[in-house]
């Protein structure tokens, strides 16, 4: 598929969305339907899905994209271990260009400052220390129930292997306890969850019961075709129709109620639940993962003294709100002025999954609400 063509709806989706328009016969309220997974948002750009529903119905991204999430402090512990005599900093690509307080690990690199290589796995990043023993090998750990099972058994592998010159920081996150603090912020007013799939495969679709039934709000796991999200959203609509909250498991093929048991058995293992900070979201109790005593020798943080600090947001921007569901993208006073995708100031900017990245990309919208507009073939304001 090409994903710069318009969405032309699949004849799968078509009674799905006729679902949907009935079904909201029965609810009067609007609704306000958080899809929490970034690659849901992208999704739902990329393929129109906002302009097949009614009004009624307005969709909000939430926290579900890690970059996005991960505050400046985070980075600035990568650009501390990167900019180390003898020490490789491995990374995932879209980590590169997040800004830390004094630049990004993009920006490092191009000045010589830093060795940064791109890697498409945890295990990528240990064969690169086996391959050079002279070399520290480094790296950042950021990502959710995803992708850290990975990092689990690259840190185990590590160990059996007896490789001495590889690290991690660990900077992963759980996404259950950000969706708990989140609905208890009695300023946003969520309708329900749609859910995300890949964190779900690994969690289980039972791991959201316990906001059912604290906030009485009706959930939905979704894949990220558009007949997966559709089904996700008409579930929703269906559970307000009915006045009954609930979890509807709408992506079977890949998610049970248990989840992988396996994989949580290596989080479980190698990793234990720590505080967190959540860029917009704040300190988040149990919403981090560290690493257990028998393994901290792996931990950068430590091996390297590394130094964390709280940095603050860049002036003006609003990637906190705009993660909380508060704003939408072109609310912010930076969006498509000082901040688009080749000069992003937020992470929300600069990762694939971050919201303003694909409310740019698809949406049409390339000017602030709060700035003037002009007309040119760039779409610049």
């Amino acid at each position: 598929m090409n994903l710069d063509e318009p969405f032309r709806e699949p004849a799968i989706c078509t009674p799905l969305v006729e679902e949907i328009h009935r079904s909201l016969h029965n609810v009067s309220a609007p609704l306000r339907i958080m899809e929490v997974c970034g690659t849901h948002t992208v999704s739902v750009f990329r393929h129109g899905i906002r302009t097949l529903l009614p009004r009624q119905i307005t969709l909000l991204s939430g926290p579900g994209c890690p970059v996005c999430v991960t505050p400046a402090g985070h980075i600035d512990l990568c650009l501390q271990a990167a900019q180390q005599q003898d020490v490789v900093l491995a990374t995932f690509g879209d980590l590169l260009r997040v800004p830390g307080s004094s630049g990004s690990l993009a920006d490092a690199r191009a000045r010589g400052m830093a060795r940064v290589q791109v890697v498409y796995s945890p295990m990528d990043a240990l064969e690169l220390a086996q391959q050079d023993a002279a070399i520290q090998v480094v790296f950042p750990a950021i990502g959710f129930e995803t992708t850290a099972p990975t990092i689990a058994a690259t840190v185990l592998a590590a160990e059996q292997l007896g490789v001495e010159n590889f690290f991690i920081i660990p900077l992963a996150k759980t996404m259950p306890e950000a969706l708990m603090l989140l609905l208890g912020d009695a300023q946003l007013k969520f309708s329900g969850l749609l859910c995300p799939g890949h964190v779900s495969a690994i969690i289980g679709a039972a791991a959201y019961q316990p906001l059912v039934e604290r906030f009485g709000l009706g959930c939905a796991v979704a894949g990220f075709e558009p007949a997966d999200i559709l089904a996700g959203l008409l579930a929703l609509v269906q559970q307000q129709s009915r006045g009954k909250a609930q979890v509807d498991n709408c992506y079977p093929r890949a998610v049970s109620q248990a989840g992988n048991e396996r994989a949580q058995a290596l989080l479980a293992k190698v990793f234990m639940p720590v505080a967190s900070e959540w860029r917009g979201l704040g300190n988040i109790p149990a919403s981090g993962l560290a690493l257990r005593e028998p393994y901290q020798r792996f931990d950068a943080v430590q091996r390297l003294q590394l130094t964390a600090h709280s940095v603050p947001d860049p002036p003006g921007c609003r990637c906190g709100m705009v993660l909380k569901g508060m704003i939408q993208p072109p609310q912010c006073p930076l969006y498509g002025s000082r901040c688009t995708p080749l000069s992003p100031i937020g992470p929300c900017m600069v990762s694939a999954e971050g919201t303003c990245a694909a409310y740019y990309k698809y949406s049409g919208s390339r000017c602030s609400e709060t700035g003037s507009k002009k007309s040119g073939d760039n779409g610049a304001c």
